[in-house]
């Protein structure tokens, strides 16, 4: 019998859920789990707040209608202290209120419907594969500097 080094299991993905309303939050927070993803829940926006304040998330879906503060004020403060953590919009209202990725600030907006958890699923982890790779801009700046410190080596 030989014995096999296993490499350790990746860490999932941190994933910070907002919603108001209790049962969607249990069914999207069940689905994610399931995926393999660590989950956070907050049940408005404060609280959602105070959660980003004190953990490091890889990716936030959220609600666009909550008490207090909506979707969009929500993305905007979550931006002003990371802008580079992907956001998810989830609402039932995304063609009456015409909300989109430019006018909300989310990097997928995603229509409450039959079709959610696959819309919802396919977002979450293209967002997170696309977070983890470097920007090609990051990759060819890096490979100038490298060139650069050669040059002055030789």
């Amino acid at each position: 019998m030989t014995s096999r080094k296993s490499s350790p299991a990746p860490v999932p993905a941190r994933i910070l859920l907002v919603d108001d309303n209790r049962s969607g939050l249990s069914a999207r927070k069940a689905i994610l789990a399931e995926l393999g993803y660590a989950v956070d829940c907050a049940e408005d926006a404060a609280g959602g707040l105070r959660l980003f304040g004190r953990h490091s998330y890889d990716l936030v879906v959220t609600d666009f209608r909550m008490p207090d503060m909506n979707g969009d004020q929500f993305i905007n403060e979550l931006r002003s202290r990371r802008p580079e953590v992907p956001i998810v919009l989830l609402s039932g209202f995304v063609e009456a209120l015409g909300l989109n990725e430019k006018n909300t600030g989310a990097d997928a907006v995603i229509m409450k419907s039959a079709r959610e958890v696959q819309h919802l699923t396919s977002a979450v982890n293209r967002l997170l594969k696309a977070a983890r790779k470097p920007p090609a801009s990051e990759t060819a700046a890096s490979k100038a500097k490298r060139k650069s410190r050669t040059q002055r080596a030789s």
